[in-house]
């Protein structure tokens, strides 16, 4: 049959399909056949042949015959899984039902009244997965064969692996299959590298495409506060029921991470060869982000996760053979949390970091290496693998390697801050930094020298990765869009988290700093909401760390301070009067100086340096949950003189925690503070729309009621509430007692050279002058409600973006998140 002839038949069928009224029995095979044993397609060609107009046709108007055909479908696919597939006819029909089933899925999921279609029990259905039993009793749902079939089908010899048999007369028995000896790739409790077969990479992909359909029932439910609700696909496919869960969590994990899209470093490969495994590499990450969703607000569950990366393994013991009582209901995050040898830990983070680096790599042939583009996807893997595996996210922070993680995350914020389509980008690239900063390691790594220029536009310094950090935060900032502003207290605490253990500020970076202070310390700014004098909070205790734990060899930064210390005092007499108040929102209403007014050495860009872009028009995103408060985000820890971590009571914020007056509210968190939450696109519903960081293109939308017409004004009693806990003491007296040292060294000796002057800094002593050191407090990321509902939207909004060849659910009823056109 040639191949038009096939698709016209297909087409036909299709057709007959919708114009029967009358249903079809499901004995009729010479008709079902029409759709998968007679016909030869792509899964492009079923996706062009079967409208989704007509798939929602056949749903209203003749339901059980889209239910036979979706009975059918998987009855075949049950089939092949029993048989192994012994002949080239059968794999066809195999793959065409999994094309079908692609196409038709998320019009069922769609339609409240038939998402309970697959969870109903078949006639005929028994428990074994068997869809032609007797044994009604047990009838398995439709869902569980699914599921179950598409898992054998994965380690199907010759089709999806390599067949160990060594002659080609009998099918390997599928029951008895051992699926562990067929882990797809090696590494991580794998170490045989199995040969690499093309068309097993595409059969695989096209398997997994049909899952990750399967999954996306999700899609098609609003967003819900309920923490417990799970996604019965993913809860059946990671349970014991699975009986391939291990090796298949094997597979994809080894797969993506041995990727590498290199390759020899033949320039121009990728375009001259095609990459059959990049296809496979983006279905695996994106099944195993999907499955690795643990429940959020399970208490049993986060205590066993935690039990279980406490206890320690022996050296001997494997990934399979740990025993450990109470474990995840969910095999995949059960399996992830309790990887332990660091042989594998390294094959993990060393893939990571490859494919995450993948995109900065620059040559002097321009394009010649191939660029990967599921970097989000890794990111939101490396989030899981750092939360659910503490041993893993200790690795990660015992080496430099971490800053391997950090360069690239850093450079895609920098990349991103000017476009509203990557804001989810922006979020997730900064909730990572924020775990990392709550242990000690990841601010020691960052003392490490930057040297490795990567193709940023920042202003050219000589310093450490601390700097990078500092400078790019800066940037995005004063030149981010608007969407941000929420961020402003993660970037901050990040920066308040590193602090005390930042041993030397590039002046770069230490006059970023100030400059931010200078813009978020203005009257106008600080009186126009009830949370900005947060953000000077924040910058205040940045400084009392440096000072009091790493004054020596910050001498850059002390003569920063030195030179803008008009801005200290300002912040010591800040008016509190009605009638200043008033006098600086005038100020503010005739226009204000910008924050994203920069000075002159911003212009002053990296060799090679590529500028953020705005969004193209026409281009897609997702809008996504709000975000908690940053209070709500993290739990407050003090570091003893151990080096371990107390946590710090929260009920009352007043509380006193130590003689020097400093508080546990000094960071400007306050107990009745929300922090800045976001509305369902993750901008700010606090009044911020004409602040310094307005742009007036853009129009906020919320699903949310905005909170903007409240009626809060700054008032003298508000003012004095915050100005009274100003830790300024540290600050003024560095001040006192260095300025009119600086002043008069400068007369003496006639100075106008600042080197001068930070040479002597430098070798300057402030012990037993300065007040008594305020303990060292940490804000630890904490896992909440609300961040589990925001990664839900953001991980299926990228995976909905990403999967548009075929276009998945394109132009489908999707409920967890909106789509717009930027």
């Amino acid at each position: 049959m040639g191949n038009g002839d096939s698709k016209l038949n297909f087409r036909k069928a299709v057709i007959q399909l919708t114009t029967k009224t009358q249903p079809v029995e499901a004995t009729d095979n010479a008709f079902w056949d029409q759709f998968w044993a007679d016909t030869s397609t792509t899964v492009h060609d079923v996706f062009a042949l079967v409208p989704g107009v007509e798939i929602r046709a056949v749903r209203e108007e003749s339901p059980s015959n889209l239910a036979t055909l979706c009975y059918k479908a998987v009855e075949k696919l049950v089939q092949g899984a029993e048989s192994g597939i012994p002949s080239e006819k059968e794999k066809e029909i195999i793959l065409n039902c999994t094309r079908l089933l692609t196409r038709v899925l998320p019009y069922i999921f769609e339609d409240a009244d038939w998402r309970g279609f697959f969870w109903s029990s078949v006639p005929g259905a028994g428990r074994s997965g068997c869809l032609d039993e007797s044994d009604d009793d047990g009838a398995r749902p439709l869902a569980e064969s699914l599921l179950l079939a598409i898992a054998d089908l994965l380690f199907c010899p010759d089709f999806t692996v390599q067949s160990h048999r060594k002659g080609s007369a009998d099918t390997e028995d599928m029951a008895s299959l051992d699926s562990c000896e067929y882990i797809w790739e090696a590494g991580v409790g794998f170490a045989q590298a199995p040969p690499f077969n093309y068309l097993h990479d595409l059969h695989r992909s096209e398997l997994l495409k049909l899952l990750l359909t399967c999954f996306s029932e999700a899609m098609y439910l609003p967003p819900s506060s309920d923490s417990k609700t799970l996604n019965p696909w993913v809860s059946f496919f990671c349970s014991s029921d699975n009986r391939h869960a291990l090796p298949l969590f094997t597979s994809l994990l080894n797969v993506v991470c041995a990727y590498d899209p290199v390759g020899l470093g033949i320039p121009y490969n990728h375009l001259m060869f095609s990459d059959q495994r990049e296809q496979l590499v983006e279905q695996a990450i994106q099944i195993l982000i999907v499955t690795l969703e643990q429940e959020a607000g399970s208490s049993s569950a986060s205590a066993a996760l935690q039990a279980m990366t406490a206890a320690s393994a022996s050296p001997s013991t494997t990934v399979e053979d740990q025993e450990e009582p109470a474990a995840p209901d969910n095999l995949f995050v059960n399996y992830l949390s309790r990887i332990h040898r660091e042989e594998d830990f390294s094959f993990v983070l060393k893939g990571l970091g490859r494919l995450l680096n993948n995109p900065l790599v620059q040559t002097y042939l321009p394009h010649s290496t191939k660029k990967i583009n599921f970097h989000q996807e890794m990111l939101i893997l490396f989030w899981k693998l750092c939360d659910f595996n503490k041993k893993f996210l200790f690795f990660v922070l015992k080496s430099s390697d971490v800053l391997e993680m950090l360069v690239p995350i850093l450079f895609y914020l920098n990349e991103a801050r000017t476009d509203q389509s990557r804001v989810g980008l922006m979020h997730i690239g900064v909730f990572i930094l924020l775990l990392l900063s709550g242990e000690r390691n990841f601010g020691v790594r960052l003392n490490k020298p930057y040297t490795v220029r990567v193709p940023m536009d920042i202003p050219v310094f000589t310093g450490t990765h601390a700097d990078l950090l500092i400078v790019i935060f800066h940037k995005i900032i004063t030149s981010g869009h608007q969407r941000l502003q929420p961020l402003f207290d993660c970037l901050l605490t990040i920066i308040v988290n590193v602090s005390p253990y930042l041993k030397s500020l590039s002046m770069v970076a230490a006059n970023k700093l100030l400059h931010l202070l200078e813009a978020f310390s203005t009257s106008w700014f600080l009186f126009s909401s009830s949370q900005n004098h947060h953000l000077v909070f924040f910058l205040l205790e940045v400084f009392n760390n440096i000072i009091q734990y790493q004054f020596d060899g910050n001498c850059n930064l002390v003569y920063a301070i030195i030179r803008k210390r008009t801005l200290f005092h300002q912040l010591a007499n800040l008016p509190s009067d009605k009638a200043s108040i008033q006098k600086a929102l005038q100020r503010k209403k005739r226009g204000a100086p910008s924050i994203s007014r920069t000075t002159s050495a911003e212009n002053i860009s990296a060799e090679g340096s590529t500028p953020a872009v705005p969004t193209e028009p026409g281009t897609l995103k997702t809008s996504l949950e709000a975000t908690p408060g940053i209070d709500k985000l993290t739990e407050k820890s003090q570091v003893c003189g151990d080096g371990t971590m107390v946590a710090v009571q929260q009920d009352n914020p007043q509380t006193s925690l130590d003689s020097s007056g400093i508080t546990a509210d000094s960071s400007g968190i306050t107990g009745d503070s929300s922090g800045l939450t976001g509305d369902s696109d993750t901008e700010s519903i606090i009044d911020r729309d004409d602040e310094i960081f307005h742009t007036d293109s853009e129009k906020p939308r919320s699903r949310l009621p905005s909170l903007s017409t409240a009626k809060w004004s700054a008032a003298p009693d508000w003012v004095m509430s915050w100005k009274t806990r100003l830790p300024l003491q540290t600050i003024m007296r560095v001040l006192q007692v260095l300025v009119p040292q600086v002043e008069k060294i400068c007369i003496d000796k006639g100075l106008t050279d600042e080197s001068e002057i930070l040479k002597f800094l430098q070798h300057g002593t402030l012990v037993g002058l300065l007040p008594v050191p305020h303990p060292i407090l940490i804000r630890k990321y904490q896992s909440n409600d609300g961040t589990a509902m925001w990664f839900r939207t953001y991980m299926w909004g990228v995976i909905y973006l990403r999967n548009v060849d075929p276009p998945i659910w394109y132009d489908t009823d999707v409920r967890l998140f909106e789509i717009q056109r930027i």
